[in-house]
């Protein structure tokens, strides 16, 4: 179930949380982000690279690519037996701005992005079937959790994909983890 959780800024105990999918959207509109659920149907084997899943959802990302002139596109697949899962959680978790927007489309798993927006944070928990929009400059990061388990398509309007401006502030530290969300919504 997709969740999202809106926090004072330095309160992150005291969350609003909506699962109703209509009031997720309606509370990530007016930040710009889009928020909507595609079928993710394809049928993927633990094995299948990078070119196998662009593959399997290449109509879906033409859309994308024609709506939105995106110029580059890949994938990142992480479980929890991949060998860097670590150093890749701690990359995604510093809070960061991007210069362009990025889409994300979740093919399998789930992850939480949380974005930094004035003084909230809204923290968005994705499933599979889930795309969401992070527009440019709004600072954000990304939760895989522990034991990651997704397959997500990125789509970044600049050739170079994903780059990031790191602002250098520790809050992801103060808000909850994908785990411990994730168990909250138990």
């Amino acid at each position: 179930m997709s969740a999202l959780s809106v926090y004072p800024e330095h309160q992150p105990q005291h969350g609003t949380r909506y699962t109703a999918f209509a009031d997720i959207q309606s509370q990530l509109s007016p930040l710009g982000v889009l928020f909507e659920r595609w079928t993710a149907s394809a049928p993927l084997a633990a094995n299948d690279d990078q070119a196998t899943v662009i593959y399997a959802y290449r109509d879906a990302i033409g859309r994308l690519q024609e709506q939105y002139q995106f110029q580059s596109v890949d994938v990142i697949k992480l479980a929890a037996d991949h060998p860097e899962k670590a150093t890749f959680r701690q990359k995604f978790l510093a809070e960061h701005t991007h210069d362009d927007f990025e889409v994300r489309f979740f093919v399998e798993g789930k992850g939480l992005f949380y974005l930094h927006v004035g003084n909230q944070v809204y923290a968005v928990l994705c499933e599979q079937g889930d795309l969401i929009s992070v527009p440019a400059n709004t600072t954000h990061w990304f939760d895989m959790g522990e034991n990651p388990a997704f397959t997500c398509i990125r789509l970044f309007t600049t050739p170079d994909g994903w780059l990031a401006n790191f602002t250098g502030s520790d809050i992801a530290l103060q808000f909850p983890t994908l785990d411990q969300f994730v168990a909250d919504l138990a």
